[in-house]
């Protein structure tokens, strides 16, 4: 009796490990058949320092590069060699009163901009913005926390606002855009987990994009802008025209004086 245990102790042992290595395997293929795609495409388009011109608006993003660029002359891609690897907050230093928000939004930037409004002397009242993007959940509750406590957005000359840094745009009560200044949308990753089936992440994806559509709509933004990062994968980026911005209100109407 005592080695018939052994033995069922022992085969319940290696029947384990076998469970594991096949959750192993099945996780590995899933990964390489993300990946594979990926690799094996090439964005057609032309790159960031190329001039945006209407009709031809869509370039290659990868914003991990982005900090290793300085624009060419004549070209329109803005300066962004000093660009953070995470958002940082910092009074602009030509006016006390735009807290300027530079460098790419991490997980957990949204907590980090929640407990640095709650902790400041600062007294903002514009919120200006300089980012690639990155954590679209992040942008979604920074964007609610703009909105909320009534801060006007902008981005100055020569600034970008790509991928997820829309949705802070979005948020301010004024918004404005300088005419150099770049703002652009593509496809978003929704923290996808290797360890969901593909039809949980197709439905995990689903509902990303449904809560941005919610999140634009009680912004006061036209949802139809999502028609451009529908049809733009991730590796490419589609810049707004200036009549674009103005006809999805991602840039508020400049009143008349006089």
């Amino acid at each position: 009796m005592k080695r018939t245990g052994r033995l069922t102790t022992a085969r319940a042992i290696r029947a384990l490990l076998a469970f594991q290595i096949a959750i192993g395997v099945v996780l590995f293929a899933q990964d390489i058949a993300r990946t594979l795609p990926q690799l094996g495409y090439t964005p057609r388009s032309p790159g960031m320092d190329e001039p945006i011109r209407p009709g031809d608006q869509t370039r290659r993003f990868q914003p991990d590069r982005l900090p290793l660029r300085r624009p060419s002359p004549g070209t329109d891609m803005p300066d962004t060699s000093d660009m953070p690897n995470r958002l940082q907050f910092t009074e602009a230093p030509d006016d006390p009163s735009v807290l300027e928000l530079t460098g790419a939004i991490e997980v957990g930037d949204a907590a980090r901009f929640t407990d640095f409004l709650e902790t400041t002397s600062l007294s903002p009242e514009t919120i200006r913005l300089n980012s690639p993007g990155g954590s679209v959940t992040d942008a979604l509750d920074m964007g609610r926390a703009i909105r909320e406590a009534g801060f006007d957005t902008e981005i100055g000359e020569e600034g970008i606002c790509l991928s997820a840094c829309p949705y802070l745009l979005a948020a301010g009560v004024e918004r404005r855009a300088a005419d150099s200044a770049q703002v652009g949308v593509h496809q978003h990753y929704f923290d996808e987990s290797t360890v969901l089936p593909a039809f949980l992440a197709v439905e995990d994806i689903q509902r990303g994009q449904g809560e941005v559509l919610g999140y634009l709509l009680e912004m006061g933004i036209d949802p139809a802008l999502m028609q451009h990062a529908l049809v733009t994968p991730p590796q490419e980026i589609y810049i707004l025209l200036r009549e674009e911005l103005e006809d999805y209100g991602m840039v508020t109407p400049v009143e008349e004086t006089g």
